[in-house]
Protein backbone atom coordinates (compact mmCIF):
# COMPACT_ATOMS: atom_id res chain seq x y z
CA UNK A 1 0.00 0.00 0.00
CA UNK A 2 1.17 3.77 -0.43
CA UNK A 3 1.40 5.71 2.88
CA UNK A 4 -1.30 8.91 2.81
CA UNK A 5 0.49 11.88 1.58
CA UNK A 6 0.20 13.64 4.66
CA UNK A 7 -0.49 12.43 8.10
CA UNK A 8 -2.04 14.81 10.89
CA UNK A 9 -2.25 13.71 14.55
CA UNK A 10 -4.96 15.00 16.38
CA UNK A 11 -6.89 15.16 20.06
CA UNK A 12 -10.63 14.88 18.74
CA UNK A 13 -12.49 12.28 17.29
CA UNK A 14 -14.27 15.10 15.23
CA UNK A 15 -11.95 16.81 12.63
CA UNK A 16 -12.22 19.41 9.57
CA UNK A 17 -10.04 19.67 6.85
CA UNK A 18 -9.88 22.41 3.75
CA UNK A 19 -6.78 21.44 2.23
CA UNK A 20 -4.96 24.09 3.10
CA UNK A 21 -2.06 23.61 4.82
CA UNK A 22 0.96 24.89 3.95
CA UNK A 23 -0.90 26.47 0.77
CA UNK A 24 -3.62 29.22 0.66
CA UNK A 25 -6.83 28.10 2.30
CA UNK A 26 -8.54 29.47 -0.86
CA UNK A 27 -6.43 27.08 -3.29
CA UNK A 28 -7.61 23.74 -0.85
CA UNK A 29 -10.86 22.19 -1.31
CA UNK A 30 -14.56 22.45 0.24
CA UNK A 31 -14.61 22.60 4.25
CA UNK A 32 -15.49 18.99 4.82
CA UNK A 33 -16.13 17.37 8.76
CA UNK A 34 -14.85 13.98 9.34
CA UNK A 35 -15.72 11.73 12.08
CA UNK A 36 -12.84 9.47 12.96
CA UNK A 37 -14.19 5.78 14.56
CA UNK A 38 -13.37 2.93 16.18
CA UNK A 39 -10.31 2.24 13.35
CA UNK A 40 -8.50 5.48 15.46
CA UNK A 41 -8.38 7.28 12.04
CA UNK A 42 -9.75 8.78 8.97
CA UNK A 43 -9.22 9.87 5.44
CA UNK A 44 -9.76 13.35 3.56
CA UNK A 45 -11.49 12.27 0.20
CA UNK A 46 -10.64 15.09 -1.35
CA UNK A 47 -6.64 15.58 -0.69
CA UNK A 48 -6.22 12.00 0.80
CA UNK A 49 -4.67 13.56 4.71
CA UNK A 50 -4.57 10.98 6.92
CA UNK A 51 -5.97 12.18 10.73
CA UNK A 52 -4.90 9.87 13.13
CA UNK A 53 -6.51 10.20 17.14
CA UNK A 54 -3.60 10.52 19.64
CA UNK A 55 -3.54 7.41 21.53
CA UNK A 56 -6.04 6.00 19.47
CA UNK A 57 -5.21 2.47 17.76
CA UNK A 58 -4.11 3.78 14.71
CA UNK A 59 -1.18 6.02 16.48
CA UNK A 60 2.52 4.84 16.28
CA UNK A 61 1.45 2.35 13.36
CA UNK A 62 3.00 2.38 10.02
CA UNK A 63 0.09 4.18 8.19
CA UNK A 64 1.52 2.40 4.72
CA UNK A 65 -0.03 -0.60 6.19
CA UNK A 66 -3.46 0.92 7.11
CA UNK A 67 -6.04 1.00 4.37
CA UNK A 68 -7.83 4.39 3.50
CA UNK A 69 -11.06 5.18 5.22
CA UNK A 70 -12.80 8.09 3.84
CA UNK A 71 -15.92 7.02 6.00
CA UNK A 72 -18.10 9.69 8.02
CA UNK A 73 -17.30 12.70 5.55
CA UNK A 74 -19.84 15.49 5.48
CA UNK A 75 -20.28 18.74 3.72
Amino acid sequence: MIPPSEVLRVTTPRVACDGAGEIAPALGHPRVWLQIDEHGYVDCGYCDRRFVLVGGPADGVDQSTLRDIPSGASI
